[in-house]
């Protein structure tokens, strides 16, 4: 059984000391997740976030990580920075990072093996744009992303990463795939995950979905088999809709 994983992406929002008062509230809310629970907070947060959720069930993901270890690479952070902040996972690749800041499916897959190597967990997000699924690409396109960002992985380690299945036209516009698409997609990234590794690795590997999801759709979509949790934007700046996205049981 596949634990399932749901990491909230804070994106460019909190200052420290709201930060601090977001996790505060969360803390009891979320005392008997029946899930794993990550949030990842803006860099200038990590250090006092980490504080305060220490010794509680929620882990500290941060939304970037650079590949090299040190060096000119100015704005960037590296694996070790991360863990040395008490982080434990790292989304790589979201749809903004490939929209506005120039990320490549090279660069994912570089970001992706710093951070497995460094004993940090990838969430490493893949995704279609609208046009890219009427046209009818999705399939394709989500199996060359995954299969593109695992390279140079072993089994194991493809085995200890996480894929978010992000819809880009899904996500911050209210839509949202429904349940059986999303189902179906993230069963096409699980295939190319088996192509790769082998079935085993496959149904190791957890697949989170990353478009809108929300109190109002979490228990359809957690209901679909291939669905192992969620990359939750909005809804995971108000602790109240955060936990009920977390109890979804």
């Amino acid at each position: 059984m596949r634990t399932p994983i749901i990491a909230g992406n804070w994106k460019m929002n909190k200052t420290p000391e709201q930060a601090v008062a977001l996790v505060a509230e969360l803390i009891p809310l979320v005392a008997g997740a029946p899930c794993e629970v990550v949030v990842c907070p803006p860099a200038a947060c990590l250090a006092a976030v980490s504080a305060v959720i220490k010794g509680t069930n929620i882990a500290l993901g941060a939304q970037n990580v650079h590949w090299a270890a040190s060096g000119a690479f100015t704005g960037e952070l590296s694996a070790g920075m991360l863990k040395a902040c008490g982080v434990t996972h790292v989304i790589i690749g979201h749809s903004e990072r490939r929209q506005y800041f120039g990320e490549t499916d090279k660069t994912v897959n570089a970001r992706a093996l710093a951070a497995i190597n460094a004993g940090l967990t990838p969430i490493i997000c893949v995704g279609e744009v609208r046009e890219e699924r009427e046209s009818g690409y999705t399939d394709a396109l989500v199996t060359y992303q995954a299969q593109m960002a695992l390279n140079g992985f072993s089994a194991e380690q493809a085995a200890r990463a996480v894929i978010a299945y992000e819809p880009v036209w899904a996500i911050g516009t209210g839509l949202t795939a429904t349940d059986e698409q999303a189902n179906e997609t993230i069963g096409v990234i699980r295939r190319a995950v088996a192509m790769k590794f082998g079935e085993d690795t496959a149904q190791a590997t957890r697949i989170q979905y990353g478009g809108s999801m929300k109190a109002s759709n979490v228990k359809g979509l957690m209901a679909q088999p291939e669905i192992d949790g969620g990359l939750i934007g909005g809804a995971s700046l108000v602790a109240e809709e955060f936990a009920q996205v977390v109890n979804y049981l």
